[in-house]
């Protein structure tokens, strides 16, 4: 015997656009320390982009800027 679940129909939402794409004056700079924690979650994590809406090329970009921000002690490893 098989059932067959109620299944709700697959809804569209649409992509956000990368910011850095949209703005090109927008730069991404390892000592913006505000503009980088935008980027990190709670517990210290850097967003995925899925979430934050960026593209691969600034994605790049934006996690090479938090691991140089923490390498100099500019943002923590980890959140308490």
């Amino acid at each position: 015997m098989t059932y067959h679940s109620k299944e709700k129909p697959a809804v569209y939402v649409p992509r956000k656009g990368c910011r850095f794409c949209i703005d090109k004056d927008l730069k991404i700079d390892y000592k913006d320390v505000k503009g980088l924690q935008k980027f990190i979650s709670g517990y210290g994590r850097i967003e995925s982009r899925k979430r934050t809406g960026n593209c691969i090329k600034h994605q790049r970009k934006i996690a090479l800027a938090v691991k140089r921000a923490r390498i100099i002690a500019l943002l923590p490893f980890v959140n308490r």
